[in-house]
Order: structure tokens, then C-alpha cells, then sequence
């Protein structure tokens, strides 16, 4: 009898113990108000679509040939789930060169500069005026370069780049 009594009174203060610390841990959340109130309902807006962010693609340097946008990827990390990189380039004409943007399927491509599997995103007039924009909708790798004259200016002017966003959490 008393192995019973023993082993029940231990099942109560687990029991407590845990209701406690789930308490503690729920009041500490700054929102605990409406959450005791309505269970049914988020207390969080989608983080995701509230914080996203719009980056122009190598800033005031726009999308030109020799320009490192490897290091302007790095220097802007992170990059988040529907994030949006704006790409602004000078439409050709017979002071610049032609510039276009391709999503690469895989490193491989990125890392040879093979553009010959690659979907073109933006035409040579499409980074004019406000330029165009591409969403990072997928938890996946993004490579991007220009498809310019055969991919020289991938491979020689630095214009290529690649992200991978990040889920943002709920704090």
C-alpha cells in the first residue's frame, strides 16, 4: 500500500512540477494575454511576409560588368524568405554593354559559369528605369549571373552571385 501511495504522490509532483514550468515559461512571453484568452488564434503575425526586405542588387552600383556581387551578397547576408532582389541595369545602348540575369539550376553551372541549362529571369531591357524584381519564394539555393556574350561577363566581370534565405522564426 504505501509502494502505491509513494508512487502516486511522485506522479502528482512530476505532474506539478511540469504545470509549473509550462506556466513560467508561457507568462514570460510578452503577448501571454492574448494567448490565455484565445487559444485558436496566432499570436504572432507571418514574420516572413511582415519583415521582408528589397535589396537592389549591388546597391548604388546596380548590375554592371566588374563588380564583385559575390562580396555584395556576403556584405548584405542574410537574405530571408520572401526577400526581394531588384535587378537595375542600363538598357543597351552604344556606351554600355547588354546585360541580362540568369538563375542557374545548380553550383556546378554557378561555379563554371554554364549557362547552357539556366532559365533567363531578365532580358537586356528589363533592369531599365526601376529595374525588375525576383522574389526568393523557396528554402533553396539562388545562383544568379548575366548570360551576356556567352557568359564572359560571369566568368571575367564578377557578375554573378548566389543566396540561399533563411526561414525567419517567431520570437
Amino acid at each position: 500500500m504505501g509502494a502505491k501511495l509513494g508512487g502516486a504522490f511522485l506522479a502528482v509532483v512530476v505532474v506539478v512540477v511540469a504545470a509549473t514550468s509550462t506556466l513560467d515559461v508561457a507568462s514570460a512571453n510578452k503577448e501571454w494575454s492574448t494567448i490565455a484568452g484565445n487559444w485558436n488564434k496566432r499570436p504572432h503575425p507571418n514574420a516572413t511576409e511582415a519583415a521582408s526586405k528589397r535589396f537592389t542588387v549591388g546597391g548604388d552600383q546596380n548590375w554592371r560588368f566588374g563588380f564583385n556581387y559575390t562580396s555584395w551578397a556576403i556584405d548584405n547576408a542574410p537574405f530571408f524568405l520572401n526577400d526581394t532582389l531588384v535587378f537595375k541595369y542600363d538598357p543597351p545602348n552604344d556606351t554600355t554593354f547588354p546585360h541580362s540575369v540568369y538563375l542557374l539550376p545548380d553550383y556546378r553551372s554557378f561555379q563554371n559559369c554554364d549557362l547552357r541549362r539556366a532559365r533567363k529571369i531578365g532580358d537586356v531591357s528589363a533592369g531599365g528605369g526601376d529595374g525588375f524584381e525576383f522574389v526568393l519564394k523557396r528554402w533553396q539555393p539562388y545562383y544568379f549571373a548575366c548570360g551576356e556574350h556567352d557568359g564572359i561577363h560571369c566568368k571575367d566581370g564578377l557578375m554573378k552571385f548566389a543566396v540561399w534565405p533563411l526561414i525567419r522564426w517567431f520570437y
